[in-house]
């Protein structure tokens, strides 16, 4: 036999052996009782497992108190009758509990409740509703207007969102309105984001009178009046009903910018797109009238879109087509840019605005606002500008300012001023004029050679450092990149970084670790280049810190700028003709070719003397010829200046040890990215860009 402890707060001593069941649970014993158990091994019954009982077995139990031999055998007859009368005691118990039980074998086990269904109480966390799948329905019923967030904890735009949204869901809450702010933890919530077709975080959908089929897909600004001001454009009128001249007279003089839809039935598609735009563009003031005098009164006599600005020009038209009706991103894009100034000067107010335009080649000139010889240029950089509306941005940036960035991504200096610099900011490549000279007609040619492809881009590099492979990391500029890179018996593992960015100082001992580990291995190279210093014409690097891998190999290197393809020259007094595509240029009565840049719009294509422009529809392109057309029967493929990996996982020396050792096999992300919401020219993407 064995003496089994059962410790306070535990469930009472079990019944004698003879009882083939624990009894049922009974209240908590105020102290330890000893009970008789048999020893290991003997085949009787063990507690069930899961069981807080305390078995200890006896060579555990502490020793009791020493008392002396005799007082040892004077108290050894009471123990043993104390004993007896215990083992009576226990066993009377057993046939009390055995008649209880009607004679059972053994006693039923307690039945587990069964849960309840989940409750759809609505939780808040600053203001916000908290959703499940379980609560959504319930939110839906009882707030009218609501704002769902779909996020992920992990997501650094949710983040950085986050604050705007709280601020924009007490706004609400002390102006007691109908609209309501919530949230789901998307990859918590699988359902939901499946249902909601949600495939980026953070997408806000906008819920109008329980209606769950159907919601909005929030446009608006990401800060918190804007959030406000998107929400309240929803719910009340988007643009004021005009019946007077005196009505718009005062709207037109309430704001810098006015926009005015001119309709001469209000019930008509046209007018009912206008709305719809005026809804999302919760900046800009609108107003809407078909009164007859009001046409009169600015000179209108079809439907016509009317931006009033108090600057520039001051008034701009689009008149909409009677055949195809308003087309929404046609007059969205206009409105965009005719609100934009001519010339735009670059602060923290106008940084935005100026990429938000989405016009993709920028003019820039660099002037001292202090020095008087600089301002008087700015005339006739504002001169040159009309003629190059909605194709070129025309920013003054002011060295005197708060503006040393610029001047770093553009490799200048404040003495450098005044200067022009022409960019692309989808391509990233940069244009300098060939002449200092700063008048109308120098910008204006400037920019004219710069469309037509008269000026080559302008590439910076550093010096090769006299040192720069002396290192574990080894150091690439401009001017070495294709010799080391295009290497074929070498892998290459390039970081391309910035001095500024937080994220490329993060990795920069990881970095230095993995070059330390490889430095022995002869064919692999891990390399940094400073990006804000050096440019290359092969890709662009549009946030730090960006990692590509360029893998060894005969033919992988190869820079291929395209496929062969084959076209047919049509068009009237030209001789139909098959024409290959290929990547070399020609002189007249030699193959016709394409001339390609990874980055282009598309393929430049010589036929004879003639140059065109090919723009890529899919899988097929058109070609602006003096009368004639090419037709094309089998595209040209381009492809990357060689085979080159991108690097998107985890930024650890474990990970990218791995992945040098399976020659480029990225492994899987640890956070698999989800797809952002479309932003903005050069906006940074996901936790690696910073621009």
């Amino acid at each position: 036999m064995h003496l089994v402890e059962i410790v306070p707060r535990l469930p009472p001593c079990p019944a004698p052996l003879s009882l083939r069941a624990w009894p049922q649970p009974q209240p908590i014993p105020l102290w330890p009782c000893l009970i008789f158990a048999p020893a290991p091994g003997t085949g009787a019954q063990q507690p069930p497992r899961g069981s807080r009982s305390l078995a200890v077995p006896p060579r555990y139990l502490p020793p009791p108190p020493s008392l002396g031999h005799r007082h040892q055998a004077a108290l050894l007859p009471t123990m043993r009758l104390n004993s007896l009368l215990l083992l009576f005691l226990l066993t009377v118990r057993a046939w009390a509990l055995d008649g209880e039980e009607g004679g059972e074998a053994e006693a039923e086990a307690p039945e587990e409740p069964t849960p309840g269904p989940p409750s759809d109480e609505l939780v808040e966390e600053d203001d916000i509703l908290v959703l499940t799948q379980h609560n959504f329905a319930r939110a839906l019923r009882e707030h009218r207007y609501l704002l769902v967030e779909f996020y992920a904890p992990w997501c650094g735009h949710c983040r950085a969102l986050a604050p705007e949204y709280t601020k924009a869901a007490s706004l609400l809450k002390n102006e007691s309105s109908e609209l309501k702010l919530a949230k789901v933890d998307g990859p918590a919530e699988k359902e939901l984001v499946e249902e909601f077709g949600v495939t980026g975080y953070p997408d806000l959908k906008f819920f109008r009178d329980g209606n769950r089929s159907h919601p909005v897909l929030f446009t608006g600004p990401r800060e918190a009046e804007g959030i406000v001001r998107w929400l309240k454009r929803r719910l009340g009128p988007s643009a004021t009903r005009l019946e007077t001249e005196a009505e718009a007279a005062q709207l037109i003089d309430s704001q810098d910018i006015v926009i005015i839809g001119f309709f001469k039935d209000l019930q008509d598609e046209d007018a009912a797109a206008f709305l719809a735009i005026a809804e999302d563009a919760v900046d800009l003031t609108f107003g809407l009238t078909d009164r007859p005098e009001l046409f009169q009164k600015y000179g209108l006599s079809k439907d016509t879109v009317v931006l009033f600005k108090k600057f520039d020009e001051g008034r701009a038209d689009f008149p909409v087509d009677e055949e195809l009706g308003l087309d929404q991103a046609d007059l969205s894009h206009f409105l965009v840019v005719h609100s934009m100034h001519l010339v735009t000067e670059f602060n923290s107010q106008t940084s935005s605005k100026i990429f938000e335009v989405r016009i993709l080649n920028h003019l820039l000139l660099f002037i001292n606002q202090t020095l008087s010889p600089h301002k008087e240029l700015l005339t006739g950089f504002q001169e040159a500008a009309p003629l190059f509306r909605g194709e070129v941005l025309f920013v003054v940036v002011d060295v005197a300012g708060e503006n040393d960035h610029v001047l770093q991504y553009f490799g200048m200096n404040a003495t450098d001023a005044p200067t022009l610099r022409f960019i692309n900011v989808e391509t990233t490549k940069k244009y300098v004029p060939n002449t200092g000279e700063i008048t109308a007609a120098s910008v204006t040619a400037f920019c004219q050679d710069v469309l037509s492809g008269k000026i080559k881009p302008h590439l910076r590099s550093q010096e090769i450092p006299a040192d720069w492979d002396q290192k574990p990391v080894k150091v690439l500029v401009g001017k070495n990149f294709e010799q080391v890179v295009f290497d074929e018996s070498k892998k290459v593992f390039v970081k391309f970084y910035a001095p500024w960015c937080t994220h490329c100082k993060e990795m920069a001992q990881t970095w230095e670790d993995l070059a330390e580990k490889y430095k022995d291995h002869e064919d692999i190279i891990i390399a940094e280049l400073d990006s804000t210093a050096n440019e290359l014409e092969a890709f662009a690097i549009r946030g730090f810190p960006t990692l590509k891998y360029f893998p060894a190999g005969p033919g992988r290197k190869v820079r291929l700028w395209g496929e062969p393809g084959v076209g047919i020259l049509l068009g009237p007094g030209i001789e139909t003709e098959r024409i290959n595509i290929t990547g070399g240029r020609r002189e007249k009565g030699q193959v016709c070719q394409g001339v390609h840049s990874p980055h282009s719009p598309g393929w430049g294509v010589i036929c004879g003397r003639r140059q065109a422009l090919l723009l890529w529809v899919q899988r097929e392109c058109f070609c602006g010829l003096s009368g004639g057309l090419l037709l094309l029967l089998s595209p040209p493929t381009h492809s990357s200046p060689c085979q080159v990996i991108e690097y998107k996982s985890a930024r650890d020396l474990e990970t990218f040890s791995k992945f040098l050792d399976n020659d480029g096999v990225l492994p899987e992300p640890e956070n698999p990215e989800v797809p952002l919401p479309e932003a903005g020219t050069n906006e940074s993407k996901g936790h690696k860009d910073e621009l």
